[in-house]
C-alpha cells in the first residue's frame, strides 16, 4: 500500500501511457469541479515549490516530547472484546509516525485490572511519545469528594502513562439513561485537582466544544493542553441519544446542535493569545476535522502550539489489520507534507 513517489528521470518510454490517457478521455467529465464548492481558506500556488521529499514535516516539541507528525489519536474505547485491537493498532501507527494518543476511559480501571490489556500500550507506542489516561470529571469529582485521588495516581503509573486527560460531559451524562450527576462547576474540580497533583492534565470536551468563557477559564489554568473536541465530529450526546427511547430522543433531539465549532475555538483562543494570564499554551484541535486539510488549515491558523485530533477517522481503519490504517495515516501524512508546500493560508478578515 505504498504511496511513496520517486523521481525516476526522463525517459521516452511509458507502458502506462495508453491505459491512463484511455482513464483521462472516459473519466473526464466525471472529474470536473463546481467553483462553487472551491476550497477559500487557502491560495493554491504551484509555481514556488516542488512536490515534498518524503518525511520532510519537521519534527517538533509537543507535550514535553518530540512528534514527527502534527495529529492526535484522539481518546475513544476501552472496556470492548474488540478495544485491545483497536488501541494496539492506534499506538503501533503513532509509534511508526509519530503521533501523540489519548486513551479512551479508563473508568474501569480504578478497581481492578480486568480490562488492562484493553489500555497498555505503552510498550507498543515506546516512551519518546505522549501517552495519557483519561476519566470523565464526574468520576474526578467523585474522587475528590471520597478522598480517594491516590486511585488516578495508580492508574497512571500501571499505564506508564504522561499524564491525565479529563473529559468534560455534562450534555452526555444528561442524555445517557445510567449517566452521572456532575454537582460542581468542572472549572471547580480541575482546580482542586491541579492543586494536589504532580502529574500533567488536559482537559477536553467531547463532541460540542467550549464557549469562550470556557475557553478564557481554561488557558489561565496550568494545565498542559486543551482539547476542544468540538461539534461536528463524533458527538457523545448524540450518541446517548440513539441510544435512548423514542420519546427522549424526540424531546433532546434539538441539544445536540448546541456547541461550537473548532474554527470558533481558535479565533477565541487566539484573542486571549500572548495574555500574562494565559498559563496553557498546547491546544488539540479536533471535532469536525474530516481531512488533512481541515487539519493544515486549523493548525496553521492557531498561534498557540497545535496539532490536531481525530476520533472516528482512525477509528474507522483500526478495527481490522494494521496495515489498512498504517495506509490511512501514511496518506494522511503525505497530504500535510504537500500543503507546506503548496498552499499558503489566506488572511482572515475580522
Amino acid at each position: 500500500m505504498s504511496n511513496t513517489k520517486q523521481n525516476k528521470g526522463f525517459s521516452d518510454v511509458d507502458p502506462m501511457a495508453e491505459s491512463r490517457k484511455k482513464d483521462h478521455i472516459e473519466l473526464a467529465f466525471k472529474s470536473q469541479v463546481d467553483r462553487m464548492h472551491l476550497d477559500h481558506r487557502f491560495d493554491y500556488e504551484p509555481m514556488l515549490a516542488g512536490h515534498p521529499e518524503d518525511n520532510s514535516w519537521p519534527a517538533f516539541n509537543f507535550l514535553g516530547k518530540t512528534l514527527r507528525a502534527p495529529m492526535w489519536v484522539s481518546s475513544m474505547t476501552g472496556g470492548t472484546k474488540m478495544a485491545a485491537i483497536i488501541n494496539k493498532n492506534l499506538a503501533r501507527a503513532c509509534h511508526e509516525f509519530g503521533m501523540g494518543m489519548g486513551l479512551g476511559s479508563c473508568r474501569s480501571l480504578l478497581t481492578g485490572d480486568k480490562h488492562l490489556d484493553d489500555f497498555n500500550v505503552r510498550s507498543i507506542i515506546g516512551d519518546e511519545l505522549p501517552l495519557y489516561a483519561n476519566l470523565g470529571i464526574a468520576q474526578v469529582e467523585a474522587l475528590i469528594k471520597n478522598k480517594e485521588t491516590e486511585l488516578i495516581d495508580k492508574l497512571i503509573h500501571k499505564l506508564k502513562a504522561d499524564g491525565l486527560i479529563i473529559h468534560v460531559n455534562p450534555l452526555q451524562e444528561w442524555l445517557q439513561p445510567e449517566g452521572d450527576v456532575i454537582q460542581a462547576p468542572p472549572v471547580e474540580t480541575i482546580a482542586q485537582l491541579l492543586d494536589m497533583s504532580t502529574y500533567p492534565i488536559i482537559v477536553k470536551e467531547v463532541g460540542q466544544g467550549f464557549g469562550p468563557r470556557s475557553i478564557a477559564a481554561l488557558l489561565k489554568m496550568p494545565l498542559k493542553a486543551i482539547d476542544f473536541a468540538a461539534n461536528g465530529g463524533t458527538n457523545f450526546a448524540r450518541l446517548e441519544l440513539l441510544r435512548s427511547s423514542e420519546m427522549h430522543s424526540e424531546v433532546y433531539g434539538p441539544v445536540v446542535q448546541l456547541g461550537h465549532s473548532a474554527e470558533e475555538m481558535v479565533g477565541w483562543a487566539n484573542d486571549l493569545h500572548g495574555s500574562d494570564s494565559v498559563k496553557c499554551q498546547h491546544i488539540i484541535i479536533s471535532g469536525g476535522i474530516k481531512h488533512f486539510l481541515d487539519g493544515y488549515y486549523l493548525i496553521s491558523r492557531s498561534k498557540f502550539k497545535a496539532i490536531y485530533g481525530q476520533a472516528s477517522g482512525f477509528l474507522k481503519y483500526a478495527r481490522d489489520d494494521y496495515e489498512t490504517l498504517r495506509y490511512y495515516v501514511n496518506l494522511q501524512i503525505k497530504g500535510l507534507e504537500l500543503c507546506r508546500q503548496m498552499l499558503h493560508l489566506k488572511e482572515v478578515k475580522q
